[in-house]
């Protein structure tokens, strides 16, 4: 189940996606995740499925890769769907057990809900599919780097997300070694009720926090040890620039982003 977890990881691939500029990818998803929240018709969302396709299809990460990495949050999915099919309320009734009813509206809500969930994980994970930690912390300080100004530590956010999409995987292979260890002591994380599965996974937890507190420490004093001071004064080994196909891919988002919002006036 660890190893499904593809969430915040790279994918090292040859393609037009991995070589644009991450704040155009920045930009893109936070666009994309927009038209997402106030998209409510069949064909907003059939437009959503064909931009998301072709961006993936020129991404090159394999589909299959991508539908992986739902697994993590699959349960999230089904409780979200569960909760809005039961509990929208409708005139047009479909089935009813007692007090329960499983409504027209409350059935077209859970689908709307649902893709869009996928769509939202999707979307957000392609980005960091074909950017890296590096490439994604200096786009999100450039592109912020006005705020600088109104003394908002850009570089440090920036830093904290680089880190914390660093240790998404290191984090997944340490709780992976404590749970093959702590199952080769006897313990048992697949049978039992729910409080005793609970129970056993503080045996997880706990060695988990410590471990993570610990790397924390050296990093920080790696760091420290550096003389790591901050983003004032620093320079770029690779400074960002636009190309002509950043200005296409702004185009083409921009396109797709009026589009959404053009059948969201009209309800088409």
């Amino acid at each position: 189940m660890l190893r499904d977890i593809t969430i915040g990881q790279y994918y090292k691939a040859d393609s037009i996606i991995h070589k644009l500029d991450p704040r155009l990818k920045l930009a893109a998803t936070v666009l994309f995740i927009i038209t997402l929240f106030f998209s409510n018709t069949p064909t907003a969302y059939i437009i959503a499925t064909i931009y998301l396709a072709v961006i993936i299809k020129l991404s090159a990460v394999p589909f299959r890769y991508m539908i992986k990495g739902l697994k993590a949050v699959i349960v999230l999915i089904v409780f979200t769907a569960i909760f809005n099919l039961f509990f929208t309320p409708g005139l047009d009734v479909l089935v009813e057990f007692g007090s329960i009813r499983i409504t027209i509206a409350g059935l077209k809500k859970t689908i709307y809900v649902v893709i869009r969930l996928i769509y939202l994980i999707l979307g957000s994970s392609l980005m960091t599919y074909t950017t890296t930690p590096n490439q994604l912390t200096d786009g999100i300080e450039k592109a912020f780097k006005p705020l600088n100004k109104l003394s908002i530590p850009v570089h440090e956010f920036a830093l904290m997300m680089s880190l914390a999409l660093r240790f998404i995987p290191i984090l997944m292979d340490e709780t992976d070694k404590i749970m093959k260890a702590q199952s080769a002591r006897g313990a048992d994380f697949e049978h039992g009720n729910i409080i005793t599965k609970a129970k056993n996974v503080i045996a997880i937890i706990i060695p988990l926090l410590v471990s993570a507190t610990k790397r924390a420490s050296d990093l920080a004093l790696a760091m420290d040890a550096r003389c790591y001071h901050g983003g004032n004064g620093r320079t770029k080994m690779k400074p960002l620039k636009y190309g002509k196909r950043d200005y296409a891919g702004y185009a083409v988002a921009l396109v797709y982003f009026g589009l959404m919002i053009v059948l969201k006036i009209y309800h088409i």
